[in-house]
């Protein structure tokens, strides 16, 4: 029965975190075409707060639950489908830390150029390029880890 509660909790937190980041990144870029600030500003902080609430909820929830059912099961933590599962889980928030900082920063920035009547700032277009790169490596890194999950390769 425990066994079952920790394996829905790990699957629901890996969709969590493929979804919220799929959809904040479908967001983000949709905001941003529009290139308007007030639209920008308004999105950016819902996606600040979405990565807040449920992807650092579920980053943390992830190692846990999945540290919980290796150990179930008997497969070892450094050898493996489990190893690079970790592995790739260390690469996505290494790319995930440094967008939520970017973020932050994207939102705060729209927000002066909302409140100013300014255009965005060429900071904000270079924060974005560098956000918008992040997010395929992580994502990326998220699909084989799914991909490993589920198949559970031996090599």
């Amino acid at each position: 029965m425990m066994h079952d509660v920790v394996l829905f909790l790990h699957v629901i937190g890996a969709a969590v975190l493929l979804g919220t980041g799929a959809g904040i990144a479908f967001f983000m870029v949709m905001s941003h075409q529009s290139r308007d600030a007030g639209q920008i500003a308004h999105v950016a902080g819902i996606v600040v707060l979405a990565d807040m609430v449920f992807t650092a909820t579920a980053a943390i929830a992830q190692p846990i639950t999945g540290y919980i059912l290796a150990r179930s099961a008997g497969w070892p933590l450094l050898e493996g489908w489990v190893a690079l599962s970790i592995l790739l889980y260390i690469v996505v928030g290494a790319f995930w830390l440094p967008v939520v900082a970017l973020q932050i920063r994207m939102r705060d920035l729209a927000i002066q150029a909302r409140d100013s009547g300014a255009p965005l700032p060429a900071a904000y277009h270079r924060l974005y390029r560098i956000w918008f790169a992040c997010g395929f490596p992580a994502f990326a890194a998220v699909l084989a880890i799914l991909w490993l999950m589920l198949t559970k390769p031996a090599f």
